[in-house]
């Protein structure tokens, strides 16, 4: 007879993974998952090659065949990089290699001045159309800001600086304003406030409306053999608890007023919204932009375009200064005789004209801002009572007064000066 001790617990080997080469700066895994090198961008690409083909021929290009090209450019557009090559972005070249093309090709005359300043709104918003119909992300238009301010801040010093009209302490307060920008654009790329789901967060729910929920869901499990309480029937009483508790009755004013995301998962306050493109809930949220603004990045996209609107005119107001002298800013943007004698002074000419579309515009989103935190809406919030008509419409549908959340002039901007503050509380909004 064999001893109980005698016997050894057989250890079970661990099957040795083959470790994978390191990757050179030229190599990558492509989307199909092996081994590529940026020398054979070209080689292998049968639908590019139908394409062409059909191209020449005069044949129309399937729409497949056109994702399937674009899914492949994308795939093999990188960069050497330590440890394998890094992907680009595809979205972030055409502004790169464009909008150069299109300034210098404008400051040649003037009716081609006009036609391309008129053209490229246009472009930008049928982009705009064409990216959120899809709900892709997209980082055209984050490429397209922050090269237009590198582009109009490089041109500015190589063409306005060195005819001696702008000083060093103009210069400074302009780069200053720049850098001012650059840094509050990137508080207002940060984390807007995103929900986080239930199961994964602890903080989402409280103990005590778990614990309910979990006590009902025990109740529910009872009476099915082999039901677990932490199994999957109790995961989908929980659930259905969950999505029960999410509309709260007006007879409960110490209830908070509560909505369930069936995307995400989650039940989440008053005032928050799915983003579609980002695909997660975010508290407060305003808009989706170059990024979702919500309750704790709105303060810092306010202030990023209130810096914008500030030394863009002051830049504009330096060059016009220096290549139209003896007229007043107004006189000079619309009637600047010899502006395009040289090549130097229309160029400069051409990049304020574009300076003056893309702060027009800006203008007109912060205008709407001011309006929209002056009556405690959000842009999302004024969008859904213009679709349901609800609401009070003020000059031409400029105002829109949800009469919702509103509080008097200074108590909504006192409110929007303590966004993102936890410690702070919003009962008026909370409460059913």
């Amino acid at each position: 007879m064999t001893q109980k001790g005698s016997m050894k617990p057989v250890k079970n080997k661990k099957t040795e993974e083959p470790e994978l080469e390191p990757l050179c700066c030229c190599e990558y895994i492509d989307r199909n998952g092996e081994k590529n090198h940026l020398a054979a961008c070209l080689c292998d690409c049968e639908d590019l090659d139908e394409g062409c083909d059909r191209w020449i021929t005069c044949k129309s290009v399937r729409p497949e065949t056109c994702e399937r090209i674009m899914d492949t450019i994308s795939d093999r557009l990188r960069i050497p990089w330590l440890r394998g090559a890094k992907k680009v972005n595809i979205s972030i070249i055409p502004p790169l290699v464009l909008l150069p093309v299109f300034l210098h090709v404008a400051s040649w005359h003037f009716l081609l001045g006009v036609v391309v300043l008129t053209s490229l709104p246009v472009l930008a918003l049928w982009y705009y159309y064409l990216t959120h119909r899809r709900k892709e992300q997209t980082l055209f238009f984050l490429s397209l800001g922050l090269f237009s301010l590198g582009y109009m801040y490089y041109v500015f010093l190589q063409e306005v600086v060195p005819r001696g009209r702008v000083g060093p302490t103009r210069l400074a307060v302009l780069t200053c304003g720049l850098f001012l920008i650059l840094l509050a654009l990137y508080r207002a790329k940060k984390n807007p406030g995103y929900l986080s789901n239930p199961a994964s967060s602890d903080g989402s729910l409280g103990g005590s409306h778990v614990e309910c929920l979990h006590r009902k869901g025990q109740e529910k499990t009872k009476g099915f053999p082999g039901a677990d309480t932490s199994g999957s029937l109790n995961n989908r009483a929980l659930k259905d608890d969950l999505k029960g508790s999410c509309r709260v009755s007006a007879g409960s004013p110490t209830k908070v007023k509560e909505d369930w995301c069936a995307k995400c998962q989650l039940v989440r306050p008053a005032r928050a919204w799915h983003c579609r493109i980002c695909g997660i809930c975010v508290r407060r949220m305003d808009h989706h932009c170059v990024c979702c603004v919500g309750e704790s990045n709105h303060q810092a996209f306010i202030l990023a375009l209130l810096i914008f609107l500030l030394t863009s005119v002051y830049g504009i107001t330096l060059t016009l200064d220096t290549i139209c002298r003896d007229r007043s800013v107004f006189t000079a943007l619309f009637y600047c005789p010899g502006v395009y004698a040289n090549y130097s002074s229309a160029l400069s000419f051409t990049c304020v004209w574009y300076s003056v579309i893309i702060t027009a515009g800006m203008a007109y989103i912060f205008l709407i801002q001011l309006i929209n935190i002056s009556y405690n809406v959000t842009e999302r919030e004024v969008q859904q009572a213009l679709r349901q008509k609800t609401g009070r419409r003020l000059l031409c549908g400029l105002i829109v007064d949800t009469g919702q959340y509103n509080r008097g002039f200074l108590r909504n901007w006192h409110q929007f000066s303590t966004l993102g503050t936890r410690a702070f509380h919003h009962p008026a909004e909370d409460i059913v």
